[in-house]
This record gives C-alpha cells, sequence and structure tokens, in this order.
C-alpha cells in the first residue's frame, strides 16, 4: 500500500482521537485550521494557489473558514474518503506524488502538537518509502542551506543532498530525516560538523 493511503488512513484517525480544538506543529493552526486546509487543497482547487502564493493567501484563508461551522466528524470523513472524482488527487501516481509526504508530515504536526510526543516506531514499508521521498525531495527542501547536506540513517545508508563549501550530516530514521527537511524541529535528528556549519544550517528556511 503506498504511502499516500496509509498516511491518509492514519492522519484521519488521529484527527478522531484529538478532536477540532489540539494544538499542531503548523504556527496557529489548531486541528480544526490544520484539516480545513487539507481538504481546501483536494476539494477547492479554485483556492488552494493561495497555499504556496502569498498573493492568494486571502483567497484560500477564506476557503478554509468556510469549515468553521462543518461538523467536525463530517469534516474527517470527507478526508477519509478521499479526493473527489473530479481531483487529479484521484489518480493514484498524482496521489502518491504529491499527498504521500503531505499526509506524513501533516500526521506528525498532529501527534507532535503537544509535549510528550514519541516518533513512530521503525516500519520497514513505510521507512522505505520515506527514504524514497527524501532522496528525491531533499535537495529542493534544503535549497537555502549554505553549506553541503548528507543525510544518514542510524544504519548507515547515506545520501548526499547538496554541495558546498562545508558539511553538515544529518542523522535520523527516514521520517524524522522527512520531518526536519520539511522544516520542523520536533524531530530526533542528529547533526554532526563543525559548530559553523551547524549553525549556518540551522539558520537557513527549510521545506516549500
Amino acid at each position: 500500500m503506498s504511502l499516500a493511503t496509509e498516511e491518509r488512513a492514519a492522519i484521519c484517525d488521529e484527527f478522531d482521537r484529538a478532536g477540532p480544538d489540539r494544538p499542531t506543529l503548523c504556527g496557529g493552526w489548531n486541528t480544526r485550521d490544520l484539516l480545513a486546509h487539507l481538504l481546501v487543497r483536494e476539494r477547492k482547487p479554485w483556492a488552494a494557489p493561495g497555499i504556496l502564493l502569498a498573493a492568494l493567501a486571502p483567497v484560500t484563508e477564506h476557503a478554509m473558514a468556510s469549515y468553521a461551522g462543518t461538523d467536525w466528524g463530517v469534516m474527517v470523513d470527507e478526508l477519509r474518503a478521499g479526493a473527489p472524482v473530479w481531483s487529479p488527487y484521484r489518480i493514484g501516481a498524482v496521489d502518491d506524488l504529491a499527498n504521500g509526504a503531505e499526509f506524513f508530515v501533516h500526521h506528525e504536526d498532529v501527534r507532535r502538537g503537544e509535549p510528550g510526543w514519541a516518533p513512530r516506531p521503525p516500519d520497514a514499508a513505510r521507512d522505505a518509502q520515506l527514504w524514497a521521498l527524501l532522496r528525491r525531495m531533499g535537495r529542493v527542501l534544503h535549497r537555502a542551506s549554505p553549506v553541503g547536506i548528507v543525510v544518514r540513517t542510524p544504519g548507515g545508508e547515506q545520501h548526499v543532498l547538496r554541495t558546498g563549501p562545508g558539511l553538515v550530516t544529518v542523522v535520523g530514521e527516514p521520517g524524522e530525516l522527512v520531518l526536519h527537511a520539511f522544516g520542523r524541529d520536533a524531530v530526533e535528528v542528529e547533526l554532526e560538523g563543525s559548530a559553523a556549519d551547524v549553525a549556518a544550517l540551522a539558520s537557513a528556511s527549510r521545506g516549500l
């Protein structure tokens, strides 16, 4: 089963447990805000460009606000049901490419929104897909880094994401490495390198 399919089900289960008012790692968003974001992205494509384009952000915010009075269970069920039949996200290959990272990262945004979180146990199939995702997207996610970056798993598998002056090796399980690359700080990774290089990476933006 694909990462997108598994993480869609998993984040919906997490939303059921969390309810609509729990904080998340997405700055200023609670779980209702995050779920509204996911629904707008799949079900209101005319409003979705504001997710990435600041000039269109008010359109997206208005679309998200339209879910303010929607029953929480209905919202969760809509996400669980998948994209509408007319949506490109309904196509398996598009779903895999666009939603694997989206659902995994936001699932962890919910799980880690409050103190006391712990990483999920390793899962060979999931971790293999996350490692492939990191190899594919890591250079873009770390595009602002002023130093070279290597990612390495505890088992010793590694990949060069960027070359450049200096070098930082980011060590962690694939899921932790993906979350770090997407700009999350509530992660369990180790940064190996000179103090100056580590500081340079820490000061650079990460993510899309």
